[in-house]
């Protein structure tokens, strides 16, 4: 159904925080106003720009044509073509990037790779990924910031067992890898161990139950074998077989390597400022901004009650206990959604972090190939009539192309987890200790992290007094907060107020943390740095 029963957003939501609001807009009501800014100029598309007019010697020649990731109007001014997005079928795109991809361009390989993991006309080739991603990785021209994305991809499939065999530890080491972590980290060692330690017990308790069948069927063995009974043979053949399965689980428990326990480092304290950006004992953390859309009001779908108050109390935590820059946009439309994410290309630096908080209507289009998550905003239109809608390919497309360092997407609205396919657990198996280490090694990463609110399903609008249930949780758990902190840590904090507060409603709520892929991830983390009150 469209709607789904009383106090579920009937299409879902997300949020983000700051400290000096850099501004406060609302999508313009009127539809003159609206038809000044076209929305496909702030779509992101796949752009051949024209070749340059080079002299070598006495010669002139045009080179072969550029592709680049870019708006549709940035595309159009300096010349380009592209095919305008298409979110079920990505030839076009892989039509842009496979000429310099097959010349040896380590990027566009990686491009390529992604274009076929994320499916063509909506059918994922991953055994196809898995070699473009390994091109980039023996490519030795290949930037380091390349190839830790090829390795971070690879990681992912080898984790999911999407186009190879599931092995979590080789994909544990390709995370590593992808990081920059030597092999004798603590960070490394410590989720490495967790991961053996959770192998050793899955393997020791198939061989016992493997003993225990063995056992059993044997005693039915020998009573058909008395019995002089035909099917003494099959059984025999099953004891066989479960006795081979029961080796090679013992060869595999064999070959694992030992755990190993270090003591964490100090952890880090004293909060101060310095220039424009949060600074922790010497350590830069950078500028904070948040971007919050609290959707609430909509044109022709059914209102919510919620995402203002959301909104509101999330820019006032941000702002004043840890020091964002806040832009807020109520009941934004399609436009005003994608030029805010726009705009925040000529707004933040390298080392600047990123919160984009979504809480509004969400939604998903199903079929038999492709699944596709929505944000709907103010002047979305009912289901099947998408053309008003933003797709996540869109959101995650902009945020690829922000310079920011750090950005977290915390989206309360339904579906919101459709916004990323990945579940890391080089993230996920443990909240980490904010240690020195653990910072000094994660701060120099980029991140590109997902809160959301209910995973691939509805989630209540109401119930948080005031509040969603969701935001209720994300937004106590900031407010109360007095030390650094990092995303899992807040996810772990919030996951379980979720569900205790949906219960209380009678209602499923799975929250779900995720890194969003295809977007510039390199295994960074995001901190959240309250401010020292007596220093600001």
């Amino acid at each position: 159904m469209f709607y789904p029963s009383f106090n579920v957003k009937k299409l879902c939501a997300g949020a983000l925080g700051a400290a000096v609001m850099i501004g406060t807009a609302s999508a313009a009501p009127d539809k003159a106003t609206e038809g000044m800014v076209k929305r496909q100029d702030f779509e992101i598309v796949d752009c051949l720009l024209p070749g340059e007019v080079r002299s070598l010697g006495g010669a002139t020649f045009l080179s072969r044509r550029r592709p680049i990731r870019t708006t549709a109007s940035d595309c159009h001014i300096r010349g380009g073509e592209y095919t305008a997005y298409d979110r079920a079928d990505y030839k076009s795109a892989l039509r842009v990037w496979m000429d310099l991809a097959s010349s040896g361009d380590a990027a566009a390989q990686n491009n390529v790779g992604e274009i076929f993991e994320r499916g063509l006309g909506g059918e994922p080739n991953y055994a196809t990924a898995v070699i473009w991603y390994q091109k980039v990785i023996d490519n030795k021209n290949a930037s380091e910031p390349i190839r830790s994305r090829a390795l971070f991809n690879m990681a992912t499939l080898y984790e999911q067992g999407l186009g190879v065999d599931k092995d979590p530890l080789l994909a544990l080491n390709y995370y590593r890898r992808a990081s920059g972590l030597p092999e004798d980290s603590l960070i490394y060692t410590s989720a490495k161990d967790r991961e053996v330690d959770a192998l050793r017990g899955a393997l020791q308790k198939s061989i016992a139950d493997k003993n225990a069948q063995i056992e059993l069927m044997n005693k039915q063995l020998i009573e058909l074998q008395k019995k002089s009974s035909k099917d003494s043979a099959t059984m025999k053949l099953l004891v066989e077989t479960l006795a081979a399965d029961k080796a090679a689980s013992e060869k595999q428990l064999a070959a694992l390597p030992p755990s190993r326990t270090r003591e964490p480092s100090a952890t880090v304290s004293t909060i101060g400022s310095a220039g424009s950006g949060v600074v922790v004992d010497k350590v830069d953390f950078g500028r904070f901004y948040a971007l919050i859309v609290g959707n609430q009001n909509y044109d022709v779908l059914e209102s919510l009650k919620t995402p203002h108050h959301d909104a509101e109390r999330a820019a006032k935590i941000l702002s004043t206990q840890y020091g964002f820059t806040v832009q807020v946009i109520k009941d934004g439309n399609d436009v005003a959604i994608l030029k805010a994410l726009n705009e925040l290309n000529a707004v933040l630096g390298p080392n600047d972090n990123l919160l984009i908080y979504y809480a509004g209507h969400g939604y998903r289009l199903k079929n038999e190939k492709t699944e596709n998550g929505y944000w709907l905003p103010r002047n979305a239109e009912r289901p099947p009539n998408d053309t008003y809608w933003v797709p996540n390919e869109q959101i995650t497309s902009h945020i690829g192309r922000l310079q920011a360092k750090r950005v977290l997407v915390v989206a309360d609205s339904c579906y919101a987890g459709l916004l990323s396919t990945d579940s890391s657990f080089f993230f996920l198996d443990k909240p980490a200790e904010v240690s020195k280490e653990y910072i000094m090694f994660k701060l120099p990463k980029r991140s590109r992290l997902l809160i959301a609110s209910g995973g691939d399903n509805p989630v209540l609008d109401e119930g948080g007094q005031g509040n969603s249930v969701f935001g209720k949780a994300f937004l106590d758990v900031l407010e109360s907060n007095s030390a650094i902190m990092t995303a899992p840590a807040l996810f772990s904090k919030v996951q379980g107020k979720v569900k205790e507060g949906a219960l209380r409603n009678h209602f499923d709520e799975q929250p779900e943390f995720k890194s969003i892929k295809g977007a510039g991830l390199e295994v960074g983390d995001f901190f959240f740095v309250p401010l020292n009150r007596s220093k600001s």
